[in-house]
């Protein structure tokens, strides 16, 4: 564990110790010191602060994934500037992603114990040896006319589910969206607040689309991605002009909040069979239900295979509940989509990118 808060190495220890099968090997105050004592004691995992003196957490985690990869959960702030590096680190490869709360009262400390004790589990059965290392995304190129028009109401829609490792897909699957197509873009992120709009930022800065944090009432328009925010579940509602996201703060499902299984059958209900929908990387099952919903209404159902997964976990069982009518490598399924868009459009529906 890397962390320069004597605090938080007592607590991360704590809850390490306290899961049957997990032991501390070592600990780091810096990232200089975390790289020497990765190399003499090799652990199966690694937690990492990020903002630290000498060498930090990004770096470190760059050094790691490029010559000794393994699982890494990020321990980082709520606020400033480590929600940005955090969405770095999970592109370079980090699993997991934990909070740190500045509530320190015994309730605060308990819910994140409670998040690390499974972050640890989720990154413990995280398969990073062979994901290739991922280079910082290059921007991607200006459309002629892209983003200059007021976009319309959207006519479909492409839902997406990802949790662990799910950052670094949609780093690579959202810039292969093209616009043009008419298409509105839901995605439901497992990730803590106040990291989901530096995910937002992140991905806007990526792609063709606009990427934006979703709001409570907002009109689904063309070109555009909505990002769940975190800890409250996304869904969509028919009105008058066309579609709009509701948030709300029910139950968690699957033990998570935000989740795809509810946006998922709500696009089933509104939205088919103008709906595609994705099941990426993730451990458990949340999507699969829903997926299965979207594809019975007439909807289309993809999944990424395990190959490019970092856990085929959520994949997997969307497959088996029957969802499913495409399993395809990661850099397959942007195009993937685009075709379906195309094909949903009909003749003469290519988008604005293909000229």
């Amino acid at each position: 564990m890397v962390d320069d808060s004597p605090f938080f190495r007592r607590l991360i220890a704590d809850v390490v110790e306290s899961i049957p099968g997990f032991a501390v090997a070592g600990s780091a105050r810096n990232g200089l010191d975390a790289l020497r004592k990765v190399h003499a004691e090799d652990p199966d995992l690694v937690t990492m602060d990020l903002e630290m003196p000498e060498l930090d957490g990004l770096q470190t985690i760059g050094y790691l994934m490029s010559e000794a990869p393994r699982p890494i959960v990020v321990v980082s702030s709520w606020a400033g500037p480590g929600t940005g590096l955090a969405i770095r680190a999970l592109e370079l490869g980090a699993a997991e992603l934990v909070a740190k709360a500045p509530d320190r009262s015994p309730s605060g400390v308990e819910e994140f114990r409670r998040r690390l004790t499974d972050a640890l589990r989720a990154a413990a059965v995280t398969d990073v040896v062979r994901l290739p290392v991922l280079a910082r995304p290059a921007p991607a190129p200006s459309l002629p006319g892209h983003r200059t028009m007021i976009p319309g109401r959207a006519r479909f829609l492409v839902v997406v589910a990802a949790s662990t490792g799910g950052p670094r897909a949609l780093a690579e699957l959202v810039p292969a969206l093209r616009p043009g197509y008419g298409a509105g873009y839901l995605v439901v992120q497992h990730m803590p607040p106040g990291f989901t709009r530096s995910l937002a930022e992140r991905l806007d800065g990526l792609s063709h689309l606009t990427v934006v944090e979703a709001a409570a009432g907002s009109p689904i328009v063309e070109d555009t991605v909505y990002v769940a925010p975190g800890d409250f579940h996304m869904v969509v509602e028919q009105a008058p002009g066309g579609w709009v996201l509701q948030l709300h703060q029910g139950p968690s499902v699957w033990g998570v909040r935000p989740a795809a299984d509810p946006l998922f059958v709500s696009v089933a209900e509104h939205a088919c069979p103008r709906a595609v929908g994705v099941v990426l990387t993730g451990l458990g099952r949340d999507g699969a239900a829903g997926l299965r919903a979207l594809r019975d209404a007439g909807g289309i159902g993809i999944a990424q295979d395990q190959a490019t997964s970092a856990i085929f976990g959520m994949p997997k069982a969307a497959v088996r509940e029957g969802g499913v009518q495409e399993v395809l490598p990661l850099p397959d399924i942007g195009a993937a989509v685009n075709r379906h868009l195309a094909m949903l459009r009909g003749p003469g529906s290519g988008s604005r990118a293909d000229g």
